[in-house]
């Protein structure tokens, strides 16, 4: 076996989110948040990369291929109940340890005399109004009017020994998951209450009077759907109209997963599979008693704030404030910035400034993901009506974005600014502004090329790098890109950038190539690689190839690695590591020996087939020696990580690395000093020159 099975991968890239949540090292109510970020992660590995092994399985055209995906389906369901064994296990000692911290989740048959009387009045002032029960009939169509991911329970109503069921959404879109009960909550003692439990306690004060019963039970269940869509082909619609009615297939697509209660009874299960017309190619998974954990994110801290990670302040670039605007600072030098170490506002700066700077003449820029408030979108509007030319590459199919980004495009369009959808079955994924600017008689550029999105809320919690460049050779090459949104049929030559998918794959093969034929005459050879996903099986067969040939190669991988490193004859010069932290690891950076003339690059693109064939991705070269000199700084840093790395083994058991006798490096606060420490270098110098 030459690859390890990407969707298993997956999964054990999600057991590290778990095992952060069963660290007792970790403060306790961040703990409570990474249960919710698993389940999320869950949610989406089951909407997207289950859905996809299901129709490959329908669609298999050999008997061979039929048992393979059936095969790895199997696989998938068999470590996917281990994890929520796992899960509940983790569960149960969160809630022990916030006992201890005095914070106790309690259900409604825990709840007081006196709690109880509050939690009626709350259910009647706060939770019915938002309650609306579907009484599940024959004729119902429990398919379509079940809303994905939404936290349902299951309501037994047993009249005159008669059963029926009823399915009643649980509102956490407009009520908190979690609400503190305001009896005992001194400084020691905090009650919480999951909002699932208030609506059990007050079943009763729903039907009365309405839905005839003798008693109620309720269980809960979650349904989680493909989230595939196809695009119809009326040439009278526009993309826009195509976008929205291929997102509305989505309500009605196949369930995929049904997770319920495992104290359900087997009655309710059978009738729940029935209705929502279940295979057996579709997952059942029994859990604890609580649906959509993915709301746990949301914990609150209502204890010490030693319950939750402390605050590192985001650091204020040291050459950016030496400067009266940025434009004179990138003038001079190029900028890296790393999020969210550095701080995301010199990204919104940039493009603040240069909406009412008289000297710009244009900006464009590609929108993958942004924030539901974003200052950069209010900037971009703020320059159309300064009279700046605004082009916005805008990507309807950023999955699970579609709706918002449909939004924007359609604001956008209306304040005046231009616009565009970029090709035809390819995704844009390049995350790139270009200003123009009359300096004296000349148009001088200035490019941002980022490794993630233009997202305020996001760049809080992913560290990505972002260039700030005026290197007028650059910015030709992403002036480029955006020409080849709107014209894909002309041959463009990037000099310095690659571009997927017309440069990004042959590029990186030929610098591996080189670092082989260093190898085989005795020079150093040496490939370092962070990537969030590695599995594109060509590359990995190329990299197993530079590994027999005597490269190095060290490869950093946040999700999925299909490459099975550290196999005798195939790829014992290749170590990987994984790194789950209170950041999402979210850069990708390749960087190549090449005899001592170091090339170091940034990338939107992963080393996956997607990104390197399907999609248009950037990557982008530091040609600044002290930046390249950063990044190798903090990609050693991370490779030191003896506390929160992973070692990727080829059977990807998710082994910590060993510290021994060696000092404790976590690498992410390491970063943080390390930048602390260039920034306080960079003001004492700044302090002793005259202003810019």
């Amino acid at each position: 076996m030459r690859f390890f099975p990407k969707e298993l991968s997956w999964l054990a890239f999600n057991e590290r989110v778990l095992q952060e949540a069963a660290d007792k090292t970790v403060p306790v109510v961040e703990r409570m948040r990474f249960l919710g970020i698993f389940s999320n992660n869950m949610d989406e590995f089951f909407r997207v990369r289950v859905a996809d092994v299901r129709r490959r399985l329908f669609f298999a055209q050999t008997i061979e291929e039929q048992a393979d995906n059936e095969q790895l389906l199997a696989a998938i369901h068999q470590k996917v109940l281990s994890q929520q064994q796992q899960f509940d296990e983790s569960y149960r000692d969160v809630l022990k340890a916030l006992l201890r911290k005095n914070i106790r989740v309690i259900d409604e048959q825990q709840a007081t005399e006196e709690e109880r009387a509050w939690l009626t009045t709350f259910f009647d002032e706060k939770i019915k109004r938002c309650l609306v029960p579907l009484l599940i009939k024959p004729s119902t169509n429990l398919v379509k009017a079940v809303n994905e991911d939404a936290t349902y329970l299951c309501v037994e109503v047993i009249d005159q020994g008669k059963i029926t069921y009823v399915a009643l959404e649980v509102p956490t879109e407009q009520l908190p998951r979690f609400i503190k009960l305001p009896f005992k909550n001194s400084k020691r003692n905090k009650r919480v209450i999951l909002l699932d439990n208030v609506i059990c306690l007050c079943l009763h004060e729903l039907f009365e009077g309405i839905v005839p019963f003798d008693s109620l039970r309720a269980y809960s269940f979650k349904l989680t759907r493909d989230s595939d869509y196809r695009l119809p082909h009326d040439i009278d619609q526009s993309l826009l109209e195509q976008m929205e009615e291929g997102i509305r297939q989505r309500f009605d697509a196949e369930p995929v997963r049904l997770v319920y209660d495992r104290s359900m009874p087997r009655k309710m299960l059978y009738f729940l599979h029935d209705k929502l017309q279940l295979t057996s190619h579709d997952s059942l998974v029994a859990g604890g008693r609580y649906r959509n954990t993915r709301d746990f994110v949301t914990f609150e801290n209502w204890g010490h704030r030693s319950l939750v990670y402390s605050r590192l302040v985001p650091i204020e670039h040291p050459y950016l404030i030496k400067y009266r605007n940025i434009f004179d600072a990138v003038a001079k030098r190029d900028v890296l910035l790393y999020y969210p170490y550095h701080k995301f506002s010199h990204a919104t700066e940039l493009v603040r400034q240069a909406s009412y700077d008289p000297q710009v003449e244009s900006i464009q820029m590609c929108i993958y993901r942004v924030a539901p408030q974003s200052r950069i979108v209010q900037s971009l509007i703020e320059a159309v009506n300064n009279g700046k030319k605004v082009t916005v590459m805008v990507e309807l199919q950023a999955r699970f974005n579609e709706e918002a980004n449909i939004e924007w495009a359609k604001q956008m369009t209306q304040e005046g600014i231009r616009v565009i959808f970029g090709i035809k079955g390819l995704k844009v994924h390049s995350k790139l502004i270009l200003i123009k600017r009359k300096e004296g008689k000349v148009i001088r550029d200035y490019a941002l090329v980022s490794t993630g999105n233009f997202n305020e809320r996001t760049a809080q919690i992913y560290t990505d790098f972002s260039l700030l460049t005026a290197h007028q050779a650059v910015c030709a090459d992403v002036e480029k890109v955006f020409q080849y949104f709107e014209a894909p049929y002309r041959r463009f030559d990037f000099k310095h950038v690659w571009v997927s998918p017309i440069s990004t794959r042959s590029n990186f093969e030929r610098l591996l190539a080189s670092e082989v034929k260093h190898a085989k005459y005795g020079r150093r050879a040496e490939v370092v690689i962070k990537v969030n996903n590695l599995v594109d099986e060509s590359i990995i067969d190329k990299l197993y190839h530079a590994s027999q040939s005597g490269v190095k190669i060290r490869i950093i991988v946040r999700g999925m690695c299909a490459l099975m490193p550290g196999i005798k004859g195939l790829s014992e010069r290749i170590e990987v590591i994984s790194i789950v932290d209170r950041f999402l690891e979210h850069p990708r950076v390749f960087w190549f020996h090449s005899q001592g003339r170091e090339r170091v690059f940034i990338s939107s693109a992963d080393l996956m087939t997607r990104n390197l064939d399907e999609r248009v991705e950037l990557t982008c070269p530091i040609i600044d020696p002290e930046l390249q000199q950063h990044i190798k700084a903090i990609i050693e840093l991370q490779w030191q990580d003896n506390t929160k790395a992973r070692i990727i083994d080829a059977d990807q058991t998710n082994q910590y690395r060993k510290r021994g006798n060696k000092k404790k490096v976590r690498s992410q606060l390491a970063i943080y000093d390390y930048l602390k420490t260039v920034s306080t270098h960079a003001n004492k110098l700044n302090s002793e020159e005259p202003p810019a």
